[in-house]
């Protein structure tokens, strides 16, 4: 808060980030953007250019061509980044903690609930995580289908 860009930000806009639930979404969406990225990327890049340049030639506008064309052939490799990003920032710790802390109601995350009860309850933080792990199974096990059929990710 009172750091480099902290203290000016706070004194300019009254606006102060780290420790709040904003930080813990930036943190967040700071360890998992290069999965979502990199996913997508390699999605759009196998998409081709054909159906673009066909669409083009049909009058069809950028926006247009992105829409109906680029993004619903991107849509499954859109789908494994968003779910790889939400796999890799539920697990997420350390950033979460070193910039937007550990406080209960506010910035407390599943990680950091588990490692805080640890501490005084062992059995109670293997519950924890239990839970989390079958969250996560959960999700995994509901798209499924998407990944295991062929042809059912289009």
């Amino acid at each position: 808060r009172s750091g480099l860009l902290g203290a000016p930000l706070r004194d300019a806009t009254g606006l102060t980030l780290p420790y709040t639930t904003a930080a813990v979404v930036l943190a967040h969406t700071f360890v998992a953007l290069p999965f979502y990225v990199i996913s997508v990327e390699g999605a759009l890049r196998s998409a081709g250019e054909a159906y673009d340049e066909a669409a083009a030639v049909l009058g069809a506008t950028r926006w247009h061509t992105f829409r109906r064309v680029t993004l619903p052939l991107a849509l499954p490799g859109v789908v494994a980044g968003g779910v790889l990003a939400w796999a890799r920032s539920l697990g997420e710790f350390g950033a979460t903690v070193t910039f937007a802390g550990n406080y209960p109601g506010t910035t407390q995350t599943m990680p950091s609930r588990i490692y805080a009860v640890y501490l005084d309850d062992p059995a109670a933080a293997r519950t924890l995580a239990m839970i989390l792990l079958l969250a996560s199974v959960g999700v995994l096990l509901l798209l499924r289908n998407r990944w295991l059929t062929p042809g059912a990710a289009a």
